[in-house]
């Protein structure tokens, strides 16, 4: 497998930290190399908070992606997807919570604009906001190909705790079905 570099942006508090530690956990897991790296403010909650996310079969000497390196990007905040969208390699995919982030026609042009209602989803449909990072998490794997499904889905598992397991697993499953909705399958 080539190197995948992949980008959740948010704002602090929605979860970015988590997908990207899980992301870079199950990458290991498999033997190859994961990582995370975090950008954000000094808020705790509420500021713009950007993880790229680096998976590759060999070693990563340069933690870093350049602006226009990004193969997907997952955005659930306006200021954040408007601060880190040009890290976003043109024709890539960005994937917007259209209820918070709004792509101008430019934007449309220039990338693969995806609508996801991803906390919607998270607050309706499994009935816990904080799952959101599941529900994303899920979706850009289903749409990188990245981990396998199964190996992703047991490090989810392993990182929160017990008695959520029940709805991060419904949120996991959601994820999946409204990216392959998304994208025809």
């Amino acid at each position: 497998m080539a190197r995948t570099l992949m980008r959740f942006t948010g704002v602090g508090g929605q979860g970015v930290l988590l997908a990207g530690e899980i992301f870079a956990a199950a990458k290991i897991k498999t033997g190859g190399h994961g990582l995370k790296t975090a950008t954000y403010t000094s808020q705790v909650r509420g500021g713009p908070t950007v993880v790229d996310i680096t998976l590759d079969d060999e070693e990563i000497f340069y933690p870093y992606a350049n602006d226009g390196e990004i193969d997907f990007m997952l955005s659930v905040a306006q200021v954040s997807y408007n601060s880190f969208k040009n890290g976003v390699t043109p024709g890539g995919t960005i994937v917007i919570e259209p209820n918070l982030v709004q792509a101008t026609d430019e934007d449309r042009k220039k990338w693969n604009i995806v609508e996801i209602p991803i906390i919607t989803i998270a607050k309706e449909e499994v009935g816990n906001v904080i799952t959101q990072s599941v529900i994303a998490l899920a979706i850009a794997n289903n749409y990188m190909s990245a981990i396998d499904k199964e190996v992703l889905k047991d490090v989810m598992l392993s990182k929160v705790p017990a008695k959520v397991h029940p709805v991060n697993l419904k949120a996991y499953e959601l994820g999946y079905d409204y990216s392959n909705k998304a994208m025809g399958k």
